[in-house]
């Protein structure tokens, strides 16, 4: 299929074979071909001006005007070229810096030269890409924030997990690539099914999504009530082509006596009626018994196909259901357009003592309702609201500096440890409970302190 990136389109065939890191040329018809490793055409960098302050960008320093440029790529002239023509037909190219000229050079060369280098996909790559492009697709989660929650929930290998996150599945393919297709991860989901666009960009092989279950959020006050039952499971295939079959019998029964009623009513009709048109009806007649039949074996297939994948759905579901239900999981990792406060009090309840939990929320307010009723509710320690800073810089020989745009917040995590509810004590909450005498050592220091 035809790839659109950045105002140029290719095909990938060709790239089909080649390792990760190959650098190809865009050709004419939008195949790819391998570049191969040419030096660099080094400028005249030494004919360089001082400083930038004399030249004026008025439009008019180049004479190469844009019929020119496109008809230069009409004949073939590839970018490299073109570049190199831009610079000589620039009138202020000599006066710039080193510095100037370089910019100019690299500025020249990503407009004109169709140049793609293909990288094996990671999580770095992908939440670099959808903060910069798509960052409301992901609750704008910045890739900091993210690298934060992988730390934080202490994701690796072997680990069960419990997922719940509305990025388009990005945070999902990050714990998948860190647990390396060792333990098993639960996704809850909201809606009809699941999304996971993000994670089907990874290229995972299948061996990772052997171990990956879903469950809908709808169904965890049912598990967690006892009340958690699926629908009766369809019987399987073979018993469905029995019942269809049978089914079959009666239908070709009643085609039988139909065609008998149409030959008699023919038959009355034959004084009438020429023998040209009596064949011409009967083969009319054929083909309308033809289309039906094809029409009710594409029936049958539909209907056992979605049986099977409704059965399978369930078996699934059940699965999961008994995993939840051991309340054994290693983790917990929250990031979702929902209030936070609901979700995490209810699936907190299918979490292990003594193990992590991390919560994203682009804003600072929810995740404090979430700490007070944590706080209530008891069952957890090392509460933390963090919110991480990020600056980039640019590292380059004479002009490393900050970089002079950054994103202003990469949204709040809130983060602990469970710990086992004790029950018995958990009226100690009340207010009157709390009013407990000081130890006896305290009261003995504060008399002191008035005598």
């Amino acid at each position: 299929r035809k790839i659109i990136f950045e105002k140029q389109w290719f095909y990938l065939d060709n790239a089909i074979g080649h390792i990760y890191g190959t650098t190809f040329e865009v050709t004419s018809g939008g195949n790819l071909q391998p570049k191969q490793d040419m030096e660099e055409t080094t400028t005249d960098t030494k004919e360089a001006g001082t400083d930038n302050r004399n030249i004026v960008d008025d439009g008019k320093s180049q004479k190469l005007t844009h019929d020119d440029i496109k008809a230069l790529k009409d004949k073939g002239i590839k970018g490299q070229e073109i570049v190199q023509q831009l610079i000589e037909n620039s009138t202020t190219f000599r006066d710039k810096t080193e510095f100037a000229q370089d910019k100019y050079i690299k500025k020249k060369k990503k407009k004109y030269e169709a140049v793609i280098t293909i990288v094996k996909p990671s999580t770095r790559i992908l939440s670099t890409m959808y903060y910069a492009r798509e960052p409301g697709k992901i609750n704008h989660l910045r890739y900091d924030t993210l690298a934060q929650m992988l730390t934080l929930g202490n994701i690796r290998a072997g680990n069960k997990m419990i997922v719940m996150e509305t990025c388009a599945g990005l945070v999902l393919g990050a714990v998948m690539e860190r647990m390396g297709g060792y333990g098993s991860i639960i996704q809850m989901y909201p809606g009809g099914g699941p999304v996971r666009a993000a994670t089907s960009c990874f290229g995972f092989p299948k061996l990772f999504f052997d171990n990956l279950h879903e469950f809908p959020l709808s169904k965890v006050d049912s598990l967690l009530s006892g009340t958690f039952s699926t629908e009766t499971l369809p019987s399987e295939p073979e018993d469905n082509t029995l019942v269809a079959e049978e089914s079959n019998g009666l239908t070709d029964e009643k085609q039988t006596s139909l065609q008998e009623t149409e030959e008699e009513s023919t038959t009355e009709a034959a004084m009438e009626i020429n023998q040209t048109e009596e064949q011409e009806t009967m083969d009319i007649n054929a083909e309308d018994l033809e289309l039906k039949e094809n029409k009710e074996k594409e029936n049958k297939e539909n209907v056992r196909e979605k049986q099977r994948k409704q059965w399978e759905r369930r078996k699934k579901l059940i699965e999961t259901a008994a995993l939840l239900r051991e309340k054994n999981a290693d983790g917990l990792i929250v990031a979702s357009k929902f209030h936070p406060a609901p979700l995490l009090l209810s699936l907190l309840e299918f979490v292990a003592p003594s193990r992590p939990f991390v919560v994203y929320c682009q804003y600072k307010e929810p995740l404090l309702a979430c700490y007070t009723k944590l706080r209530a509710r008891g069952g957890v320690i090392n509460l933390k609201l963090s919110e991480t800073w990020l600056r980039n810089y640019q590292v380059l020989p004479d002009r490393s500096h900050p970089k002079l745009t950054m994103s202003g917040g990469g949204g709040y995590l809130l983060s602990g440890i469970t710990v086992v509810l004790d029950k018995g004590k958990s009226d100690s909450s009340h207010p009157d409970a709390l009013k407990t005498e000081e130890p006896s050592s305290k009261r003995c220091k504060v008399q002191d302190l008035h005598c």
